[in-house]
């Protein structure tokens, strides 16, 4: 029987990546397969008269998707309705992106997010205009509001203040409150994988990740505590048991890749999440750890992240969420910066098949902040 991988290249080999498309149910298998009677049925079905007479592709910037602006003109009934002259677009263009967001459900999941939880949620985040994944040939294009010069991106040299690090834990709180121990998690109105389950599809699809993560420990020493790396054979098992801890915690929704690049921060100071490619069924001392660690300094973290965390609980208690003690919460915590690790670790050094998704600084910049609150919090020790 042939592998997911096997079936992904075999459709995309076929494929004429080219082949254009006219009606929002297509799913376009590459930027170059959009028409102007495409951007027409998907922008400018709700405006009379309206249409796209022409449009243009921005630069590509490739990650984990393929990521592309669309500049977009239109006729007199357009430009009077004031329809988005740009777009922002995710596609899973090239072999590499298909496979690695068609394998992971990564595509899916994202579609399902702008679909069925964004109108839901009082957050900051990105704006739908169109979202759409083909099951058949693992094509996907999530199109949302172009935010670009409207917003501040941010990236590992993004100064987070007070002001800004406590919009983050409110918009952790707003996220996790709503759907907080929800019977419709996993249902169809709320359809993604337990954190837990989509690890170990990840660890199935990807069987390399493990030794991955490991080379990469050994490559980043110098970025570490010296009794820290003294502990790698430690890393990997401990990886494995913070995974298992959100089997018997309680549960929500958590975005899941929280890092300082996936955030931005709007003309009032607003902290925004975009990047939901990975929204799982989990606990929410993942989103809580690894935002705080990745967005911080170490010296800031180490002086608000008490302060921080009792905030946070304060605002999901005033959510409807049941509070939860210090110790309890610092206990998970501490355990959840293993697999936010790992997520890092990978980057710097991807499994066969992987893109690279980051630049190197960003990489050396986040594990050192990583491993320094591991080393802090006897992270390896927290497990009993």
């Amino acid at each position: 029987m042939a592998s997911s991988a096997e079936k992904i290249t075999a459709i995309f080999e076929k494929e004429q990546h080219d082949a254009k498309v006219t009606k929002a149910t297509e799913v376009p298998t590459s930027y170059d397969s959009i028409t102007d009677a495409w951007l027409t049925d998907v922008i400018c079905d709700s405006t009379p008269d309206a249409a796209v007479v022409a449009h243009r592709l921005d630069a590509r910037d490739d990650g984990s998707s393929n990521r592309r602006r669309i500049f977009i003109d239109y006729n007199e009934a357009g430009q009077r309705a004031g329809l988005p002259t740009t777009v922002f677009c995710k596609a899973a263009e090239t072999l590499n992106n298909r496979l690695v967001l068609g394998i992971s459900g990564a595509a899916q999941t994202e579609v399902n997010f702008y679909n069925l939880v964004r109108p839901r949620l009082g957050i900051e985040a990105p704006v739908n205009v169109y979202s759409r994944f083909d099951p058949d040939s693992y094509a996907s294009l999530i199109m949302l509001q172009d935010l670009g010069g409207k917003v501040e991106f941010c990236d590992d040299r993004t100064v987070i203040d007070w002001d800004r690090a406590t919009s983050q834990a409110t918009t952790l709180a707003r996220l996790h409150s709503p759907f907080y121990q929800s019977p419709e998690l996993g249902s169809a109105t709320l359809p993604f994988r337990t954190w837990f389950k989509w690890w170990r599809d990840m660890m199935t699809a990807s069987p390399q990740f493990a030794e991955s993560c490991d080379i990469a420990f050994g490559d980043s020493e110098a970025l570490m505590p010296a009794r820290l790396f003294k502990r790698r054979a430690e890393i990997w098992p401990a990886t494995d048991l913070s995974i298992a801890r959100h089997e018997v915690l309680p549960h929500t929704l958590i975005h899941c890749d929280v890092h300082l690049k996936n955030w931005y921060v709007t003309p009032e100071n607003v902290m925004g999440l975009s990047d939901w490619q990975i929204i799982s069924v989990g606990h929410w001392s993942r989103d809580f750890v690894y935002t705080m660690t990745t967005a911080l300094t170490i010296e800031d973290r180490r002086k608000w992240e008490k302060d921080l965390l009792r905030f946070y609980l304060d605002k999901m208690e005033e959510f409807g969420v049941p509070k939860v003690s210090e110790d309890e919460a610092w206990k998970n915590l501490r355990q959840q910066l293993m697999t936010a690790l790992a997520f890092w670790t990978i980057t710097l050094h991807p499994a066969p098949g992987m893109p690279d998704m980051q630049p190197e600084r960003t990489t050396h910049e986040f594990l050192r902040r990583l491993y320094a609150a591991i080393d802090d919090h006897d992270a390896l020790d927290s497990f009993d």
